[in-house]
């Protein structure tokens, strides 16, 4: 008896020694009062958020700290990635162009069965101002599900499986429209060729809802989403990581872009879509930037950068961000992903996107940044 007395005091010691489990940003912020982010929390299930946050702090030498917060972030759990794969396909066609010394960015080409000119810096333009399917689509001619998958998978940015063209018919087609780059009087041709069949992947929720629209007829059973393009949080924010603080990572990890490269991505990723040269009245500032302005139709301040990717399809919003203040040195980089499909029905349009998905990403990404705020103002008051 005696020494089942000791055993149990030496138990309620080591009990109360243990210090609690601060409370995350991440957890502050979803314990926000916003009826935005409160009407979501209260359906976890049903609306599949992932989010991962990432604080960026600097040292008196300048050295990073990169400090990862994640919520219900699985790459065993699939969503659908939209326009999200645009990014990985634009960082991954610009180490191309500038592998080819005859080439760059501003080099004019027509693909085949088109006579139009594009070249790969408007290519950007148009994906980042306004999310535009074609541009993309001819930069996928261009790699090839083959060499955009093995190119990021040896980055690290892992897993991922890039695997179609987007709103297209044929999208998923393995044989690709070759690329006919004018250099002076002479003509480049690249990329075309046929991929591989689309690889199998073994993760969960690939079978979504009850129903889905197929030749304008309902088919009442899960869609199937196993041979779609997948790109989980995680792998999104590894990318965001690698372009913005490349010296975190192994040399072998970082992307081979030059100089002029990179500042063209980065132009291209932050510059609002009314200086990208698109009406203002149809593309505003938040178009297509949900992290804290999605909901406002105003202006973004001139002190916010905002270096982004948004996908929406199939009910699924999703945001992958580095984020900055320039005004109160505040930086740090969010991707997020939600589903707002209330009926359970996929491609009738029936979603909530504009009452609940992106008013939920813009105020998790004003509470984010408040929290952030508040940090810094809490250690420049201890210093």
């Amino acid at each position: 008896m005696k020494k089942l007395f000791v055993l149990l005091i030496v138990v309620l010691a080591i009990s109360c020694s243990k210090k609690p489990i601060p409370e995350t940003t991440l957890d502050k912020a979803l314990k926000s009062e916003f009826p935005a982010i409160q009407e979501v929390m209260a359906n976890l299930k049903a609306h599949e958020i992932q989010i991962m946050y990432t604080h960026i702090a600097k040292n008196e030498t300048g050295e990073v700290t990169l400090t990862d917060e994640s919520f219900q972030v699985d790459t065993n759990h699939y969503f659908y990635p939209a326009s999200t794969v645009k990014l990985p396909t634009a960082v991954v066609a610009l180490e191309f162009v500038d592998a080819n010394p005859k080439i760059t960015p501003q080099t004019p080409y027509f693909i085949d069965g088109d006579t139009v000119s594009h070249s790969l810096e408007d290519d950007l333009r148009q994906i980042f101002a306004v999310s535009n399917d074609e541009a993309y689509n001819r930069l996928y001619a261009l790699l090839g599900r083959d060499f955009i998958n093995k190119k990021l998978r040896e980055k690290g940015v892992s897993p991922v499986r890039i695997a179609h063209r987007i709103e297209t018919e044929n999208a998923s087609e393995a044989k690709r429209k070759a690329l006919h780059f004018l250099v002076g009087t002479d003509t480049i041709t690249l990329g075309g060729g046929t991929d591989s069949a689309i690889e199998k992947i073994s993760v969960e929720k690939l079978q979504k809802g009850i129903g889905f629209i197929k030749d304008s007829l309902q088919v009442n059973e899960a869609m199937d989403f196993s041979e779609k393009n997948y790109f989980p949080v995680a792998s999104q924010q590894n990318l965001m990581k690698r372009l913005f603080f490349p010296e975190a990572f192994k040399e072998t990890e970082r992307f081979q872009l030059s100089e002029s490269s990179l500042a063209l991505l980065k132009k291209s990723m932050s510059t609002v879509t009314r200086l990208q040269g698109y009406r203002e009245i149809d593309y505003w500032d938040g178009y297509v930037k949900f992290f804290m302005f999605g909901d406002d139709k105003g202006r973004i301040p001139s002190n916010f950068k905002i270096y982004n990717k948004i996908g929406y399809a199939y009910g699924t919003l999703t945001d992958t961000a580095y984020i900055v203040d320039t005004r109160n040195d505040i930086h740090f980089i969010l991707t997020a992903t939600i589903l707002v499909n209330e009926n359970g029905i996929f491609d009738d349009n029936k979603y909530e996107y504009e009452n609940k998905g992106v008013p939920f990403l813009a105020e998790l990404g004003r509470e984010i940044y408040r929290l952030e705020i508040a940090k810094k103002q809490s250690n420049e008051s201890n210093q």
